[in-house]
């Protein structure tokens, strides 16, 4: 890696990884050439960037201190309002460079995503994309089948959660960081893209390797719990009916709460001595 690359690493690293984060350098080209021009980056192709995931120690280590500061708004994602205000501390850790933040949620105003998370992860090396078109003979016939990143070390326990651009910084030079193909047999990637795509409620597919950590029974009750009704969840507020909810990861819709709820709830729940609700799940 090149000097000038390891020092940003580094800068960016000291800022977000005691927070449960982990960062993953690539170039631009290196994303851009993976899909059609709608979808590019408008930046030179050996512009640097970075990628950042969260792992399971993000819950512990970011959310929690971050609903008991003064951070929070009450009208967005608890979750996306903690990667937000993490990912803006990079700029201030760089305030010489010129700094473009993409989190995995944004989009532009005809709805097309800003950035496509999972081919970011992949190209990054941090994760595998693994699609229907890794699976020889698919057995899905005229069936959608979406695909999935899955971590080396933690399977898919971990939420990809944007990239940080660097505008006026190229690396013609970055080696190419392949991810590690960690499901390799058609079986497994089989099962793993049927649970993802069929049974992702219960949790199973983020087994498809044998993880170092998975999320607490704290985070498991509160991705699972529809995404209007986790500030209730936390005693921030109270729950809103929502029909459905998207899989857990993917990006967040919270509606405006119609009224606050008790903070010391929320002080409580947030506790390791307090045992969270019951999450389904094996």
């Amino acid at each position: 890696m090149e000097p000038k690359v390891a020092e940003l690493k580094q800068k960016i690293e000291d800022t977000l990884c005691p927070f449960g984060f982990e960062v993953y350098p690539f170039q631009v080209a290196w994303y851009n050439e993976l899909l059609p021009p709608a979808f590019h980056l408008p930046l030179s192709g050996p512009t640097l960037a970075f990628l950042v995931l969260s792992t399971p120690a993000m819950f512990d280590q970011a959310l929690k201190p971050f609903l008991q500061s003064c951070h929070l708004q009450m009208l967005t994602d608890p979750v996306d309002q903690c990667v937000a205000y993490h990912l803006s501390r990079v700029r201030e850790s760089l305030p010489e460079l010129q700094i473009e933040v993409i989190a995995d949620y944004e989009v532009h105003p005809n709805r097309r995503p800003k950035i496509l998370a999972q081919t970011a992860a992949h190209v990054a090396g941090a994760a595998y994309y693994y699609q229907r078109k890794d699976v020889e003979a698919d057995p899905w016939g005229n069936q959608h089948i979406s695909g999935v990143c899955i971590h080396p070390r933690f399977g898919g326990w971990f939420a990809i959660r944007g990239v940080v651009l660097l505008p006026g910084i190229e690396v013609p030079d970055l080696p190419l960081r392949k991810p590690h193909d960690c499901v390799p047999t058609r079986a497994d990637r089989i099962a793993l893209l049927e649970g993802f795509n069929f049974h992702w409620r219960d949790w199973t597919y983020r087994d498809a390797v044998t993880p170092q950590e998975r999320y607490s029974e704290e985070q498991k009750a509160y991705f699972s719990t529809p995404p209007a009704q986790r500030l209730a969840l936390l005693g921030l507020a109270q729950p809103l009916e929502e029909p459905s909810s998207p899989p857990p990861d993917f990006p967040f819709t919270i509606h405006t709460p119609k009224t606050p709820g008790n903070p010391s709830r929320a002080r409580s729940w947030l506790s390791p001595r307090v045992s969270p609700p019951a999450s389904p799940g094996p």
